[in-house]
């Protein structure tokens, strides 16, 4: 058998060229995104601070809850954590027990708070990679270890700062530098410059060392995030452990590669969101190559329906010709996983590039090349071709062994009432989705997209039931073009199912890159009109790079002429949904003056200040809550909270799900900073100007909205071109395919006296038929997930969201549709390439 299949290999190398090329460009997109998930899964942080210690004792770093169901006899747990986005505190004493202990050389509190460092001049520094600047005591310098390479150590009122970061702004033992906390804004003097061994820092973080008195000060930490434990020399490390989780009870003591985990969670590069973006790249690539190659190994099928039925002639059964499909389509695309493996290690390194450029992920984020990820891909492409191959040629092993002898051999149809019934699951699945999955909450995007592919699925089903009455009506249009018109519509309405298998894939191009870009860019623009319905009432906006401490709020706040203020301070909350400890956005909202700065739009209740909080229309309608409610959280720093819900506010796109009283973010958030003021007021710009001329400040008209939406929207682009690139391939090949399936029926109408001229205008006046056909199904399916999915967000349908936009991406795919369909057929009729007389019948 692997004999036969490669001879008819070696002769028909042209009829599975289509099919090599869909194979090779799905195994090479599988392999890119299942490199991207396996890098982002299997990342380690760049490096461990606490490299010189024994055992770290670390404060919360995560939110954990047990569940605990009984079923019969069975009692069953279920734990759920969620990371923080601050680190909780230590008591100040546990040092000291620490280091009594025997077996303990020594026990060092740290402190870990991050600060915004600028020089003298004000010009904000950074560490490499843009990475965050985070502050310690100087005892902590020893647990890397650090080592002064110039100067002195911090005594109050000095800094020491890593060595890269001394060189990214440009200072030396003596120069001032201004650092700002959530306590204010401290100017202080270099006093030594350190780094590690054979390093100048440490990577996904810039450090800077104060006096370990005055680190509470600076900090407004109560007590150490850890405690670093070195051991004795001769201590056995085991008993060592057990001892000091005897000790210090609830707090979790790490060691070996887990001691990173002590460190503030902000200064660790935060994956968890790439984790969801990969996943989806994941899925929107293992769905077009499903759907692509299926498409094109049955289309590739049906050019050998000839061949097919004169081996049936000699004897061969249905049961042997599907088997020979199975085994050829296996090593065709085992020959195409050859190129396809290196081509997605290209693509995974290009992809993650443009993900670091756009922030999507961390700047240190590497692709890691792995051989069973890489098997993984070869192995999904190989068994979506073989079974696209055994479905197709179920069909085609069933031809008539007569119909060898005739001009044209078509396989055997299918039913209409059976396409019909495969259609209905997926299009009953996907009005489920519709109908019952919340589309304007956090997996509106998500189930978008999977109500997108149901759809797609059902429209593949049921393609020719469907094509057979839009071609139709395509026909009668094109038909008045004149006689190559009328017979490409005669054509087309003969051929429903080559029609067909050309039109779904340009109805997959449109349908499934329109829909995310359409609600990505839906999403994007709503936001930024809450954004600027929130921020309405104010007459300018105040901002510093990095963020204001409350104290300089309160300073602006206090200006002559200032009648309100409103500042937010961004932060996380944590909260118990159903046992399952579940992030939110939050915001602490400043709120001070006569006049409301901020609108957040409240149908219910007030905003009241401290010990109550409020939350969106669609968190508070999720979890049932009224005002008056009294609802647990924790905060960034897990301290746990019971607030009282005192108002409920509509415009939270863009903002955040839950608004606390400022203060209590300030306190418990390791930043602490206000990102934005809003102010009301008489000439409030100048004001503030000639206060405080280090702040920038504009008129509310000019401000812009969060980058948060952009870079998402411009995360959302990145993922459609990839999508986009990948279709438009398909499409191209999909219509070579069938273009030189049909140099037979070329050659017959060339006999019978066509010129070459109008096989061509026939065919292409058989292509608009086709993308016209493909693009009707493809709006059909995008109106109906858009505007359910518009629907959701605000109440308005939309079919079409941003004009521009949709006239493009139709545009685009129509254009690609016409010339696939025309150019491959020119190159068809070029002289010399159709079949003679004497190559038979």
């Amino acid at each position: 058998m692997i004999r036969l299949a490669l001879g008819t290999l070696r002769r028909h190398r042209g009829a599975y060229l289509g099919t090599f090329l869909a194979a090779l460009l799905a195994v090479a997109l599988l392999a890119s995104g299942g490199l991207l998930l396996f890098s982002v899964l299997t990342t380690q942080p760049p490096a461990d601070r606490f490299g010189a210690a024994t055992a770290m004792v670390s404060g919360d770093r995560e939110i954990t809850l047990t569940i605990t169901k009984e079923k019969k006899d069975k009692v069953k747990h279920k734990t759920k954590s969620e990371r923080l986005t601050g680190a909780g505190t230590l008591p100040t004493d546990l040092a000291g027990r620490v280091a009594a202990l025997p077996g303990v050389a020594a026990a060092v509190p740290d402190a870990a708070f991050p600060v915004l460092l600028a020089t003298g001049d004000n010009r904000p520094v950074r560490g490499a990679d843009d990475a965050p600047v985070i502050g310690h005591g100087w005892a902590s310098a020893a647990l890397t270890p650090f080592a002064l390479r110039d100067g002195t150590a911090p005594g109050p009122g000095e800094v020491v700062l890593d060595a890269d970061l001394a060189a990214r702004a440009a200072v030396q033992p003596g120069d001032p530098v201004q650092i700002t906390s959530r306590t204010g804004v401290h100017t202080l003097r270099l006093s030594g410059v350190a780094a590690p061994a054979g390093r100048d820092g440490l990577p996904a973080q810039g450090a800077l060392f104060l006096a370990d008195a005055q680190v509470r000060e600076i900090s407004g930490l109560p007590g150490p995030t850890a405690v670093a434990v070195v051991a004795a020399p001769g201590a056995d490390h085991s008993a060592l452990l057990a001892k000091l989780r005897t000790e210090v009870g609830d707090a979790p003591v790490l060691s070996g590669d887990d001691k990173v985990r002590a460190d503030l969670p902000s200064a660790l590069p935060d994956y968890i969101g790439p984790i969801s973006i990969f996943g989806f790249v994941i899925g929107i690539t293992a769905f077009a190559a499903i759907f692509v190659l299926t498409g094109t190994v049955a289309l590739g099928g049906r050019q050998r329906l000839r061949e097919l039925a004169l081996l049936r002639t000699v004897g061969a059964t249905p049961g042997l010709l599907r088997r020979l499909l199975g085994v050829e389509s296996v090593l065709v695309a085992l020959l195409a996983a050859v190129p396809g493996c290196p081509i997605g290690v290209v693509l995974a390194n290009l992809v993650a590039a443009r993900f670091r450029e756009l922030g999507a992920v961390p700047a240190q984020f590497t692709v890691r090349t792995n051989v069973g990820v890489l098997l993984a891909a070869v192995g999904a492409g190989v068994l979506v071709v073989f079974l696209s191959a055994r479905i197709a040629g179920r069909r085609a092993a069933r031809i008539a062994p007569t119909q060898a002898l005739a001009e044209t051999a078509t396989a055997p149809g299918g039913g209409r009432n059976g396409r019909l019934l495969l259609a209905i699951p997926p299009a009953g699945a996907a009005i489920a989705v519709l109908t019952f999955v919340p589309m304007g909450g956090p997996l509106g995007m998500g189930m978008g997209f999977v109500s997108c592919a149901l759809l797609l699925c059902a429209v593949a089903a049921a393609g020719p039931v469907l094509v057979r009455p839009l071609a139709a009506g395509a026909a009668r249009l094109v038909g008045a073009a004149g006689v190559t018109g009328w017979l490409a519509g005669m054509v087309s309405r003969a051929e429903t199912r080559r029609v067909t298998a050309v039109a779904v894939p340009l109805t997959l191009m449109f349908a499934i890159n329109a829909t995310m870009l359409l609600n990505s860019t839906l999403s994007t623009k709503l936001a930024s009109e809450e954004q600027a319905l929130r921020t309405a009432p104010a007459a300018a906006q105040v901002t510093a790079p990095g963020g204001l401490p409350l104290g300089t709020v309160e300073r602006i706040a206090a200006l002559p002429g200032v009648t309100g203020t409103a500042a937010v301070l961004p932060t996380r909350v944590v909260l118990n949904e159903g046992g399952k400890p579940e992030d939110h956005p939050a915001q602490g909202l400043f709120d001070a003056g006569t006049e409301r700065a901020l609108d957040l739009g409240v149908r219910q209740g007030a905003l009241a200040g401290e010990g109550t909080f409020a939350a969106s229309d669609d968190l508070a309608d999720a979890r049932s809550w009224r005002a008056g409610d009294n609802v647990d959280m924790w905060l960034a720093d897990g301290e746990p909270v019971t607030l009282r819900l005192s108002a409920i506010y509509e415009r939270s796109r863009g903002f955040g799900d839950v608004v606390l009283p400022a203060r209590l973010v300030a306190a418990h958030d390791p930043r602490g900073l206000a990102a934005m003021v809003a102010l009301r007021g008489d000439d409030v710009t100048a004001r503030v100007r000639a206060a405080l001329p280090a702040l920038t400040v504009v008129p509310d008209s000019a401000a812009a909205s969060a980058g948060d939406a952009q870079d998402q929207q411009a995360a959302w682009e990145l993922l459609v071109l990839i999508s986009l690139g990948f279709t438009a391939i398909a499409v191209v090949n999909t219509f070579a395919i069938a273009a030189g399936a049909r140099r037979r029926e070329y050659a017959d109408l060339r006999l019978a006296g066509a010129t070459a001229g109008q096989v061509w205008r026939m065919a292409t006046r058989e292509a608009v038929i086709v993308v016209a056909v493909g693009l009707l199904m493809g709006a059909a399916v995008t109106a109906i997930v858009v505007g359910a999915f518009s629907t959701a967000q605000d109440g308005r349908f939309r079919l079409i969201v941003d004009a521009g936009t949709y006239l493009g991406m139709l545009g685009g795919v129509g254009l690609l549709g016409l010339l696939a369909g025309s150019v491959p057929t020119r190159l068809v009729l070029r002289r010399g390439s159709l079949p003679t007389i004497a190559e038979g019948r």
